[in-house]
């Protein structure tokens, strides 16, 4: 069994991000055979004139897109922490879009059921095409554990900068 802290999602770097949308656009076509972000399970968001951001689901170790659905539409696959819907018992009542902190649970514009992140393991073998047609290398395929300590790492960096401008400021 994988420890929830060892599931792989997609993250951005908001840093690299430029919002070209490639990502939106490789996920539809893999996804649902058509170039068509509305159908997209990953979302290019602009956030001010500078910074743009891929969201998308993080398989979060207690989900609350799951717990929020009246009709028990949505599961949790237990190793890899993919959200699976059933089309069949999801009536799209948006609860779960509601519910997810992430911003990740999208409404499908013609089926009206929800669908989100299945790291592209339904038709491209797990490996999510996002993150390989990203021209600016802004989205990683990262376990929740490598991503905490590239932030810690990134800290460390900021830090080391901070205190060598105070030192040549003195």
């Amino acid at each position: 069994m994988v420890r929830p802290q060892d599931r792989k999602f997609v993250t951005a770097d908001p840093e690299k991000c430029i919002g070209c949308c490639v990502c939106e656009y490789a996920c539809s076509m893999v996804n649902e055979d058509t170039f068509n972000p509305t159908k997209s399970r990953i979302r290019a968001m602009r956030l001010g004139p500078l910074t743009n951001l891929a969201v998308t689901c993080r398989h979060c170790e207690d989900p609350a897109c799951v717990s929020a659905c009246p009709r028990d539409a949505l599961s949790q696959e237990e190793d890899s922490g993919i959200i699976r819907v059933d089309e069949n018992l999801c009536n799209g009542c948006g609860w779960c879009i509601a519910a997810c902190q992430f911003g990740a649970m999208n409404m499908h514009p013609e089926r009206k059921v929800v669908f989100t992140c299945n790291s592209c393991t339904d038709k491209a073998k797990g490996e999510p095409q996002c993150v390989k047609w990203c021209p600016e290398e802004a989205l990683t395929f990262v376990t929740a554990d490598a991503l905490a300590q590239k932030s810690r790492q990134k800290a460390v960096r900021n830090l080391f900068q901070t205190a060598d401008s105070e030192a040549k400021a003195k």
